[in-house]
């Protein structure tokens, strides 16, 4: 990497870590920010795989010696990265994963805009539902993030299943005096009694094209959320709509994340419309059948077009 300032303070550098990431909409939906509010931003994509903590220490020096007003980290190093920083917010050392790294004073502070991004997102639907009960399938990086969105937004309990029963204690145990939570035998098991579900597991992600909720499950009557993007449309998200469910999908997580993230690193805060717009922009080059204005979800301000992005769960 090399330094890049401004001479006045406009350009903000930025990037996003993980891997794989070279489909992701992120470059466009923080420069395309930038732009409408007459700075500049020059966000990079730093791919890389099967790093190890040393390879992450070394690559967060470059980020702090760069000059870079912060980062976005995804998979797989949300949890990773988090001793390797000097400070984490209160939410972000509450829910033990990262997706956002400020630079400030040199020093790198995590935070993560998963949680105020998805809360944001989901919040209609779940006080349509009277913030009844709902299912969270995965209790990985993501999951922590909803689990706490959810939980800031108040649902009466959380069912929580994981094929990995060790993680989802883990997380019940940090929701412990925030929201009633229990951990589920099965998917089966986690729906009982469930007014919504949220897949927060890479099932469903292409080229994997099975569901991480049976389609017998689903029902008129249960929301239905799925943080994968790739395609919005997921296998779980059209069945879901076949049986008259309401649904929610990525791209809502993917905008609004990534304008907490822009506010993080710039101190700006983003039009919410024009992230969005950037995002569909890119879906529009990928997918043949995106439908920019399409909103079947009908869910928040960003509610433009709701099909198909390649990236992960950012």
């Amino acid at each position: 990497m090399t330094e890049a300032r401004s001479s006045g303070g406009k350009l903000f550098l930025a990037g996003l870590i993980g891997a794989p990431i070279a489909q992701s909409a992120a470059p466009a939906m923080h420069q395309r920010a930038a732009d409408a509010l007459g700075v500049r931003c020059h966000y990079r994509l730093i791919e890389i795989a099967n790093a190890d903590a040393a390879t992450l220490r070394a690559l967060l020096d470059e980020v702090r010696r760069d000059g870079f007003a912060g980062v976005n980290v995804t998979f797989p190093y949300k949890e990773a990265i988090l001793p390797l920083l000097d400070a984490l917010s209160p939410d972000a050392q509450a829910i033990g994963a990262v997706n956002t790294v400020v630079v400030r004073h040199r020093r790198l502070i995590g935070y993560n805009t998963d949680t105020t991004g998805f809360e944001r997102a989901i919040g209609d639907l779940v006080a349509a539902s009277d913030r009844g009960a709902v299912a969270l399938i995965g209790a990985g990086g993501v999951g922590k993030a909803i689990a706490f969105a959810l939980a800031n937004l108040g649902v009466a309990e959380l069912s929580l299943f994981d094929s990995d029963r060790g993680k989802a204690g883990q997380l019940a145990a940090r929701l412990r005096g925030r929201l009633a939570t229990r951990v589920a035998d099965d998917v089966e098991d986690a729906l009982r009694g469930a007014v919504g579900v949220v897949n927060a597991t890479p099932v469903g992600m292409l080229p994997d094209r099975n569901m991480a909720v049976p389609a017998a499950l689903l029902h008129r009557g249960l929301w239905v959320a799925d943080a994968v993007y790739t395609p919005l449309w997921t296998p779980l998200l059209s069945a879901a709509k076949a049986r008259g469910c309401s649904v929610m999908t990525g791209r809502d997580l993917a905008v609004y994340q990534a304008a907490d993230a822009f506010e993080l690193f710039t101190g700006l805060k983003p039009p919410v419309a024009v992230i969005g717009n950037a995002f569909d922009a890119v879906m529009a080059t990928r997918y043949a059948d995106v439908k920019p204005g399409n909103n079947p979800s009908g869910q928040g301000e960003a509610g433009n077009a709701r099909s198909g992005i390649s990236g992960h769960l950012e």
